[in-house]
C-alpha cells in the first residue's frame, strides 16, 4: 500500500494577513506559493490555500454530538497521541479560544480518542484530534 499522501484543501478568509498570522504564528504552518488573492500553507505536510473571498465566508452550523455543539463544517489534522496533547498545550499557552476545549472522548473505551475544536479568523472551524489507537480511525 502507498504511503499516506498530502490532501488539498481551498476555503474562503475574510483577511489575508490576519488569516496568514494565525495560521503561521498560532498553528506553525510554513508558507507556499501566494498572491494578493490566496496564500497556500503547509498544515502538517498538507496544503491548504486560503483564498481571500469574504462573501464566501458562513457563519458556522453547529449539530448536537456528544451533548456538544460540533461545527458541521470542518477541517483539520488527526495527529499522534502525544504529539496532539503538545499541540493542544501550545494552542492553550497561545491563548486560543475553544468552541470545544481539548478533552478526551471514549476515556478508557475503544475508539479512545482526544479532539479540540476552534476558529480561524475568519470563523471557519479546525478540529485537531488523535486516537489513543490509530487503528480505530476507521472502525465503526
Amino acid at each position: 500500500m502507498n504511503p499516506l499522501q498530502p490532501f488539498h484543501l481551498a476555503f474562503p478568509v475574510k483577511d489575508l494577513l490576519k488569516t496568514k498570522e494565525f495560521y503561521t504564528q498560532i498553528l506553525g504552518c510554513t508558507l507556499g506559493r501566494s498572491s494578493d488573492h490566496w496564500i497556500d500553507f503547509n498544515l502538517f505536510g498538507h496544503q491548504v490555500v486560503a483564498h481571500l473571498k469574504p462573501d464566501e465566508v458562513n457563519q458556522v452550523q453547529t449539530s448536537d454530538v456528544d451533548e456538544k455543539q460540533v461545527p458541521v463544517r470542518h477541517f483539520g489534522i488527526v495527529l499522534e497521541w502525544n504529539q496532539w496533547h503538545e499541540f493542544s498545550d501550545k494552542l492553550k499557552g497561545k491563548g486560543v479560544d475553544f468552541l470545544i476545549e481539548p478533552y478526551i472522548r471514549f476515556k478508557n473505551e475503544v475508539g479512545e480518542q482526544a479532539t479540540m475544536f476552534f476558529l480561524d479568523p475568519s470563523g471557519n472551524a479546525l478540529e485537531f484530534k488523535s486516537f489513543k489507537d490509530p487503528g480505530m480511525l476507521f472502525q465503526g
